[in-house]
């Protein structure tokens, strides 16, 4: 293999340098693609140049003038054989000014600035001495760190790729039917592009060799994906009994309300992995009132009634109490014990809980990262459920599987993992990163729900939405008034919502107004969000802490205040939490002037669309895959080279060669994985 056999070796600073861009074994070099190029194949004339043009010229310097006021600078007027062009240079060295008083004949580069009426200039242009031979390749322009010059990096590129065998990790006949170009051929043609080589597209990469590159990560991807599933497939699970149970049709029967087509479907796809002798790792999405807790809920029945346990955890505690209480709601009428276990109870009451989760008298249980503490053991984990999975790193989503982990003839048994998001993933995004896990998507509202308009309101507007807001309040509607986080500080977002709802009571002084946020201890939160729920409070200023499994169906009204400081995944979650009723519902975007482009963006698309998976499509955009799924500090690895909206053809042509090549070319699935997957092992196995 060509990749990870010889360490660089460079001495000193350099080498330290270099390792700080993750520079350190061959292939790391070869994987380090330049930004950009400079065309230093040609010398240009003074009377051919045009502003933004990077240009290298050949000619004279005819006059230098270094100056300290109003300001440190050097100037120098250049000509060739067709015109002049002034020099500049606003931090200089002795060294700099010495060669132009020099005299001579000089080579610069530079980008060009200025106009022809006014003149053409350069500012800090390169210098070196004129009449040495040209280069035949474009030159390439590394990412690179303080203190590392471009040519020490296209040194250390240069002889990585002398020493390495760039041999192709795809078989021959893969190679001709896919129509892929070489390898080898790739590698070379992006660090040396041949005079002539389309430098757009090179810079857009969409060049074949960029394309080559994209198909090969996008490859090992899949490959590595692929991987996982395989290696969860072999590990061992409870296979639960399918056969309808009692308390399934019981909590059925409890309801008020029937399952919509969507959620039988996926309930049918759920049972039919729980009934697997290997864990089932299903993602569970739909859009805001979807309906995903019911279906969770009968997943959770089906474990119960083979007598096994069921463990969900919620990033928040709001979130995690509201799954309780509908769970306990739900399921304590038929006999079925539910636990709540957060960082917030007293030391008597977790132990208590503890001690009932260890000894299965605690059958459903329902918390905060508090169910992955050293100290909880369950009696008989089977299903475990993760709500809002993105909020979680892998690590804390594996602690829960462990914590079920049992050893039963000398086996290792592993709960079944039902994970769930309220954030529509788009397909794109679910090919390339969720490709080890089963998707089951519910896309279909149930019945009765009234689609939420949106309307954006300058701040200048506040005393019109005011009027509004005492309008619905006296025909019977509650209405919510989120605040932002202001510049990430949790204590100036506290203060936020304290002095918005003091300004509210004051403006609005016959509304029954109160506030949540964050700090409040989980009583206090919890007796706020009673009082709502039963309408004892007509109006709830809070922060982000209401953005998911909050339910109040006479809620008619979100109002969120400086909307431009908010994602617009954030923003479609708070806008669900009206329209659950059958009232017309209002989310109305407070903004303040001016708004950067981004922000316009986000605004716009939620004034345009309710459809969770376009808004889910345009955050993509806007954010990237590793904000969009909250891994950045899961240890998931990221694309470097694909783009996994612009190139979804070449996921679909890496998944059908992944495919391929594990029933085909096994010998050839190692080689790939062994030279894009170094030091990523665990993504693998997670």
């Amino acid at each position: 293999m060509s990749s990870v056999t010889s360490p660089t070796a460079k001495p000193g600073l350099t080498e330290k340098k270099l390792k700080s861009l993750g520079l350190e074994y061959d292939f790391d070099f070869v994987l380090h693609l330049p930004l950009r190029y400079e065309d230093e194949t040609v010398i240009h004339k003074i009377s051919q140049i045009y502003p933004g043009m990077s240009v290298q010229l050949e000619g004279v310097v005819t006059q230098v003038n270094a100056s300290l006021k109003p300001r440190k600078q050097l100037i120098a007027t250049f000509k060739d054989d067709t015109g002049q062009v002034s020099l500049r240079w606003l931090h200089f060295y002795p060294s700099q000014q010495k060669m132009l008083e020099k005299g001579g004949l000089i080579r610069i580069r530079g980008e060009v600035r200025g106009s022809s009426l006014w003149g053409f200039e350069l500012i800090h242009p390169k210098l070196s001495r004129a009449g040495e031979a040209l280069p035949q390749t474009l030159t390439p322009v590394y990412p690179t760190t303080e203190g590392l010059s471009q040519p020490s990096i296209r040194k250390a590129v240069t002889a990585a790729l002398s020493r390495v065998q760039l041999d192709d990790s795809l078989p021959d006949a893969v190679l001709q039917k896919y129509n892929l170009p070489d390898f080898a051929r790739s590698v070379q043609v992006l660090h040396n592009p041949p005079v002539g080589t389309d430098a757009f597209e090179l810079t857009q990469k969409s060049h074949p060799a960029w394309l080559r590159i994209k198909f090969d990560e996008l490859l090992a991807q899949q490959l590595a994906l692929a991987a996982a599933r395989a290696a969860r497939q072999e590990k061992k699970a409870f296979s639960m009994s399918l056969q309808p149970g009692q308390l399934a049709l019981a909590l059925l029967k409890s309801l008020p309300f029937t399952l919509t087509g969507a959620q039988k479907k996926v309930i049918d796809e759920i049972n039919h992995d729980l009934g697997q002798a290997y864990p089932m790792h299903r993602l569970l999405q739909g859009d805001v009132g979807s309906g995903k807790t019911i279906v969770a809920a009968m997943a959770a029945a089906t474990v119960l009634e083979n007598g096994y346990q069921v463990a969900i955890m919620a990033p928040t505690e709001i979130l995690a109490e509201q799954h309780f209480l509908k769970m306990r709601q739900w399921f304590e009428p038929l006999g079925v014990k539910v636990s709540w276990l957060s960082g917030s109870l007293t030391a008597k009451l977790k132990q208590a809980t503890t001690d009932e989760i260890a000894n299965g008298v605690a059958r459903l249980v329902i918390g905060t990262q508090a169910l992955i503490q050293k100290n909880i053991e369950f009696h008989k984990l089977g299903l475990m459920i993760v709500d809002e999975q993105h909020r979680f790193g892998v690590g804390q989503r594996l602690s829960l599987s462990r914590k079920g982990e049992q050893l039963q003839q000398n086996r290792h048994m592993v709960p079944h993992q039902l994970n769930m998001s309220a954030t529509p993933i788009p397909r794109s995004l679910a090919m390339t990163f969720l490709a080890d896990l089963e998707v089951s998507v519910i896309n279909e509202l149930p019945p009765g729900r009234t689609p939420v308009k949106t309307k954006l309101f300058s701040d200048s507007r506040r005393d019109e939405l005011l009027q509004h807001v005492r309008k619905e309040i006296q025909n019977g509607r509650q209405v919510y008034w989120v605040c932002p986080l202001v510049e990430e500080s949790e204590a100036l977002q506290l203060q936020t919502v304290v002095d918005t709802h003091a300004r509210l009571q004051e403006e609005l002084n016959d509304v029954r107004c109160s506030f949540l946020h964050g700090r409040m201890n989980a009583q206090e939160k919890a007796e706020v969000m009673a009082a709502f729920v039963k309408h004892e409070l007509d109006l709830l200023v809070a922060t982000t802490v209401i953005e998911v499994g909050v339910d109040v169906p006479n809620a008619s009204l979100m109002i969120i205040e400086h909307a431009e400081r908010f994602g617009l995944a954030q923003l479609h979650q708070l806008r669900g939490r009206v329209g659950r009723g059958q009232a017309a519902s209002l989310c109305v975007l407070l903004y303040q002037k001016p708004l950067s482009q981004l922000a316009s963006q986000r605004l716009k698309a939620m004034y345009e669309t309710n459809d969770g998976f376009e808004i889910s499509r345009r955050d993509l955009e806007q954010r990237g895959p590793g904000e969009f799924l909250g891994v950045r500090q899961s240890g998931l690895a990221m694309l470097r080279f694909a783009d996994i909206e612009k190139d979804v053809q070449i996921v679909d042509q890496a998944r059908a060669v992944a495919q391929e090549l594990r029933i085909h070319y096994p010998d050839s699935v190692a080689k790939h994985l062994h030279r894009w997957m170094r030091g990523k092992e665990d993504y693998i196995r997670t």
